[in-house]
């Protein structure tokens, strides 16, 4: 083992390990809840536990995973209860971001914004949630770019990072029910509304693009679990 890790470069054990394990658990091969014990990833790397441990800390401070208080780590669990609070914060700051970017792109950004639309079109095309999600995120990301305020872009990053396993089943969920264009129809339509510098419309469909998402994974929810969720209707402001 430790010739092993003597071939790899410094420092690319345990980014190797948090890689692998961020990916399962995005895409929900790591189940939440899941147990993940160091001993057992330290065999399936082949490396020491070091690394492993590196990776988890890693992992932590992304809140993909939970350390215990008996010092076991599991993977973060889908806090169901909390999603109304969750979707709440997305909508103000998917909304905020994408009226700013209507109001102050330049065209530099208009391009950027066109490119990674071109990218998750792409990725939906492959039916791979975990590209669909990442590509996702850089699509809103660049939107918020373009608002041109790190504050309100670096909220919307968390709550987007923290999304993206509930966003993995809202791709499922369309993916079943053959309606995956809605979410390159939306994602062009916020691109033009920013294109032509329509704050309003911006809003709107920003706002719209979150209930897609929230009705979506609700009934996803109580389709596939008999948790009994129930969410109040996000309401435009006036």
């Amino acid at each position: 083992m430790e010739e092993t890790e003597g071939k790899r470069p410094r420092g690319a054990g345990w980014k190797d390990i948090y890689t692998t394990l961020r990916n399962e658990i995005l895409s929900l091969v790591l189940q939440p809840g899941q147990l993940l014990d160091e001993m057992s990833l330290a065999e399936r790397f082949d490396m020491s536990r070091s690394p492993v441990r590196e990776a988890l800390i890693r992992l932590a401070s992304d809140e993909l995973v939970v350390t215990l208080a008996n010092r076991s780590t599991i993977v973060a669990p889908i806090e169901v209860a909390t999603f109304p609070k969750y979707v709440e914060a997305l909508d103000i700051a998917q909304r905020m971001n994408t009226r700013l970017a209507a109001a102050l792109r330049t065209d530099a950004d208009l391009k950027t914004i066109a490119k990674r639309s071109k990218e998750f079109e792409a990725a939906v095309k492959t039916g791979n949630h975990l590209g669909m999600s990442e590509a996702n995120k850089r699509f809103h990301m660049a939107i918020a770019d373009a608002g041109k305020n790190p504050y309100l872009a670096s909220f919307y990053e968390k709550l987007l990072s923290q999304g993206q396993r509930m966003l993995h089943l809202h791709f499922e969920y369309l993916e079943r029910t053959h309606e995956g264009y809605l979410l390159t129809d939306e994602h062009n339509l916020m691109l033009e509304a920013i294109r032509t510098k329509d704050v309003e419309r911006a809003d709107d469909l920003a706002h719209a693009h979150t209930r897609q998402f929230q009705n979506n994974f609700i009934e996803f929810m109580r389709e596939n679990y008999t948790t009994d969720v129930t969410l109040r209707s996000l309401t435009a402001a006036e």
